[in-house]
């Protein structure tokens, strides 16, 4: 048996809103220091990531290479301005093109790499959960599933992210507040793709994960917005992606009540 303290923090008060968030963030820290306990599965998750950073490195370097072309083919309609005016146009899409490239990568890099290391993050996932009681009755993950999640999550990105592209052609607002909603967004997508399997393995779908996640927002944002920064870092994704799938089963756990506290559990276990 465990004894454990799971209360939330009361949401209904600023204060209560934003200490859910602070311990959503602290939940990739935690994460970190789980995986770090297990250098050998460490790096076995670190190879997905690998793999997939070498792709979208040269992706990223295709799309500066092009970046002229492209800012020159979304600003036809500025051909005929007056110079000034024109280039500042194309270098806020130029911005604009890189924000929104920078939002999709780290969504789809997230899918991508999880889809590709599915039996090693699996495994992450299911230790961490171990560490702290387990999951009664836990069902299986289906690959396919997982999938079919990925591709609905990844086309929300693409529904936020074309919005969040107009939005960066505006002046000082472009450079300001669309960056923020970017992360936001950006943030919450991935808290709820990292927690694909800890609610898989409850037999809960995509549904079922958006609601309860809902249900804990500012915990959930935290944690998302934490990932999506340290994601954006050089070499972030692919260093960080053992220990974001590790917080993301102690969010998981958190939203959905069960403990993530030290338990004092029977010796023979």
């Amino acid at each position: 048996m465990w004894r454990a303290t799971n209360k939330l923090p009361n949401v209904g008060d600023p204060a209560g809103a934003a200490r859910q968030f602070l311990l959503g963030t602290s939940l990739l820290g935690r994460g970190l220091s789980l995986v770090l306990r297990r250098p050998r599965l460490l790096g076995l998750g670190l190879v997905p990531a690998l793999i997939s950073g070498v792709l979208y490195v040269v992706a990223l370097i295709t799309l500066i290479a092009f970046l002229p072309e492209l800012t020159g083919a979304v600003t036809w309609f500025a051909d005929s301005w007056a110079s000034g005016w024109h280039d500042v146009l194309r270098i806020l899409a130029g911005l604009a093109l890189l924000g929104a490239a920078a939002l999709l990568g780290v969504l789809t890099f997230t899918a991508v790499t999880l889809l590709i290391g599915d039996p090693f993050y699996e495994r992450i996932s299911s230790l961490v959960e171990a560490q702290y009681g387990g999951v009664p009755s836990g069902a299986e993950v289906v690959w396919w599933r997982s999938l079919a999640d990925s591709l609905r999550l990844i086309g929300l990105s693409v529904l936020f992210g074309a919005p969040l592209f107009v939005l960066g052609f505006v002046p000082v607002v472009g450079q300001s507040v669309a960056p923020v909603l970017g992360v936001a967004v950006g943030g919450w997508l991935l808290a709820v793709e990292l927690t694909g399997v800890p609610f898989q393995r409850r037999g809960q779908r995509l549904a079922d994960r958006r609601r309860v996640l809902r249900a804990h927002r500012p915990l959930t944002l935290g944690f998302g917005v934490a990932v999506f920064l340290s994601f954006i870092i050089p070499l972030g994704a692919i260093l960080l992606m053992p220990a974001a799938v590790a917080g993301a089963a102690l969010l998981a756990r958190r939203a959905l009540g069960q403990p993530i506290d030290i338990m004092t559990v029977r010796a023979r276990l």
